[in-house]
C-alpha cells in the first residue's frame, strides 16, 4: 500500500498550466512538469482498496494501485513495467483519456479522487527520459503475415502486440504519416507529436512495417490485400462525421472539424505549411460542446480569431455529479478545459436553424433559437430567435461510424444497425480472416477503449493464425461498455 495516511494528509493536486498569455502564442503542451516529490505525494493518496473500482473504470484494466504504490516508493523503473503490462501507450492515454478510472476511484465517494492520470503520464515520461523504453523484438518469427488498416491507437496497439508475438505486420495508412487522429486530429497543445513519433520509431525497430500514403480499396484493392496477407485487421476508426443539413449549409466557410484541425496541426509542426483556412481575424462559431469542439477552440485562439462562440444543444451540465449518475459511473459534469480558460463564449441549449450567407456566398451569420426538452425531443422556445456573426463555422458534432466506401464494400463485411462492422467475441468480422478493432466496430468512443480493443483484437488474430490459444492478453468482449450513462 502507498502512504497509509496519504489521502488524509494530502489533497488532490494537478500540474499547473502555463500562463494563458504565454501559451496561446505557441503550440507547446499547456501543462508544466510536476515535481517528483509532488507526484509521489499524489500517488501516496491511493488507498489500496479491497476492491479497486479504478480497475473496472479503466477499459485496459490498468494495475493502478500497484504503480501508485511503486511511484510513492520511488521505484519508477518497476512502475513503468507494471504500467506497460496493460497499456502499450500510456503517454497517449495519460494526456488524452478523460480518466474514467478517476470517476470510479473509491476515494472519490467522499473526497477528491486520486490523480491517476497525472501519475500515469509522469511514469512514462520519466521512463522515456531514463531510456527504459526499448524495442521488444520477437525471439522468432511465425511466418504468418498481418495487414493492419489504420494507424490510430487501435491499429497501433494491435500491430505492436502482433509483431511482438512473432508475426510479420504491415500497417497501412492513407495519410502521409502514421498516427491517425493522434497525429492529425489532436492539437499539439494537447499532445506534442514527438510522443507519437518515438512510439512509431520503437515499433519500426521491433519489426512493424508502415505503409503510408496508401488508401486500401483505392490504391490497393481489398481483394489484393486479403490475398496477400494471412489476416487483416480493420482499425479504420469512425471517421464518418455528423453533418448539419439546415438551410445555408452550402455556404462557404462552413467546415467539419476534421477539415480544419489537420491543417492547423501540420502548420504547428511546420511553420512553412500554408493552411487553406484560418480563423485569423474572423468571428468563429463552433457547433458542438465536446472535446473536439474544445480542440477547435484552442486552435482558433492560437490563429488569432476575433471572437469565438461554442454552441451546444444540451443544457449546461451541473458542476457536481448528478444523482442520476452515481459513483462509479463516469458523470457528465461541467468541464473547463485548457482551451476554455483561454477565451471564447459557451452557449448551451441552443440550436442552429440556418446559416446566413453574404452576397458572395460566404457564411456571415447563424440563426439560432433556444431549445428545451419536451417529451424526449428538443423544441424551440418561442421568441428566442437571434443571429450571431460568423465568417468561419466549425462542425464538431461527433462521428456516426466508419466511412462506407470501397474498402468495406470490397471486403463485404457485415454491418450492424448503427453502421459499424459486426464482430464476434474474438473480434472476427463476418469475413474469415478479417478482424476489426476500435471505433470501426465499437462506434465513436474513448482512446483508452481503442487501445484496449487493439490489444484484445490481437489475441483473436494470434489465436486464428496459430490455430490454438494465444499467449497474448485475453480479449474483452466487444459488447463491453465503459462506466458511462
Amino acid at each position: 500500500m502507498a502512504n497509509p495516511r496519504g489521502f488524509l494528509e494530502k489533497g488532490r493536486e494537478l500540474p499547473k498550466r502555463r500562463p494563458v498569455d504565454v501559451r496561446i502564442r505557441d503550440w507547446r503542451e499547456v501543462y508544466e512538469e510536476m515535481s517528483s516529490d509532488d507526484l509521489r505525494a499524489q500517488a501516496g493518496r491511493c488507498m489500496d482498496c479491497g476492491i479497486p473500482f479504478c480497475h473496472n473504470g479503466c477499459p485496459l484494466g490498468n494495475l493502478i494501485p500497484e504503480w501508485n504504490d511503486l511511484t510513492w516508493r520511488d521505484d519508477w523503473r518497476e512502475a513503468i513495467e507494471r504500467l506497460h503490462a496493460t497499456n502499450n501507450f500510456p503517454e497517449f492515454t495519460g494526456r488524452l483519456c478523460p480518466a474514467p478510472c478517476e470517476s470510479a476511484c473509491v476515494l472519490g465517494i467522499g473526497d477528491d479522487p486520486v490523480t491517476i492520470k497525472q501519475v500515469e503520464v509522469s511514469i512514462i515520461d520519466r521512463a522515456w527520459d531514463e531510456g527504459w523504453v526499448q524495442p521488444k523484438a520477437p525471439g522468432r518469427l511465425t511466418g504468418k503475415t498481418v495487414a493492419v488498416v489504420g494507424s490510430g491507437p487501435a491499429g497501433l496497439a494491435a500491430a505492436q502486440q502482433l509483431t511482438r508475438a512473432g508475426h510479420t505486420v504491415a500497417v497501412y495508412e492513407r495519410a502521409d504519416e502514421p498516427g491517425g487522429l493522434l497525429r492529425y486530429g489532436i492539437p499539439e497543445f494537447k499532445m506534442e507529436k514527438r510522443h507519437v513519433e518515438r512510439r512509431i520509431a520503437q515499433m519500426k525497430a521491433e519489426g512493424t512495417r508502415f505503409r503510408t500514403g496508401i488508401a486500401i480499396g483505392t490504391d490497393i484493392s481489398a481483394d489484393e490485400l486479403y490475398a496477400r496477407y494471412d489476416a487483416v485487421v480493420l482499425a479504420v476508426g469512425a471517421t464518418a462525421w455528423r453533418d448539419l443539413p439546415v438551410p445555408g449549409r452550402e455556404s462557404t466557410g462552413i467546415l467539419q472539424a476534421m477539415e480544419y484541425l489537420p491543417h492547423a496541426n501540420r502548420h504547428a509542426r511546420d511553420a512553412n505549411y500554408s493552411v487553406p483556412v484560418t480563423a485569423e481575424g474572423k468571428d468563429v462559431v463552433i457547433i458542438g460542446g465536446g472535446d473536439t469542439g474544445a480542440d477547435c477552440l484552442g486552435t482558433a485562439i492560437r490563429q488569432g480569431a476575433r471572437s469565438i462562440t461554442q454552441l451546444e444543444i444540451m443544457p449546461r451540465p451541473s458542476d457536481s455529479r448528478p444523482g442520476s449518475q452515481p459513483w462509479p459511473t463516469m458523470p457528465m459534469t461541467y468541464k473547463v478545459t485548457s482551451a476554455h480558460e483561454e477565451g471564447g463564449e459557451r452557449m448551451y441549449a441552443v440550436n442552429t436553424q440556418a446559416f446566413l450567407a453574404d452576397d458572395e456566398g460566404g457564411v456571415r451569420a447563424l440563426q439560432l433559437v433556444e431549445v428545451e426538452m419536451v417529451e424526449g425531443r428538443f423544441q424551440p422556445v418561442e421568441g428566442t430567435e437571434r443571429e450571431i456573426p460568423a465568417q468561419l463555422v466549425l462542425l464538431a458534432m461527433g462521428f456516426v461510424g466508419p466511412e462506407k466506401g470501397s474498402l468495406l464494400e470490397q471486403l463485404g463485411v457485415a454491418l450492424d444497425a448503427r453502421g459499424n462492422v459486426v464482430r464476434d467475441d474474438s473480434y472476427a468480422s463476418s469475413v474469415p480472416g478479417v478482424f476489426v478493432a476500435g471505433d470501426a466496430g465499437r462506434g465513436q468512443s474513448l482512446i483508452v477503449w481503442a487501445i484496449a480493443e487493439g490489444r484484445a483484437c490481437a489475441n483473436g488474430v494470434d489465436a486464428y493464425l496459430r490455430g490454438g490459444p494465444s499467449e497474448l492478453p485475453r480479449p474483452i468482449p466487444p459488447t463491453a461498455r465503459p462506466l458511462l450513462v
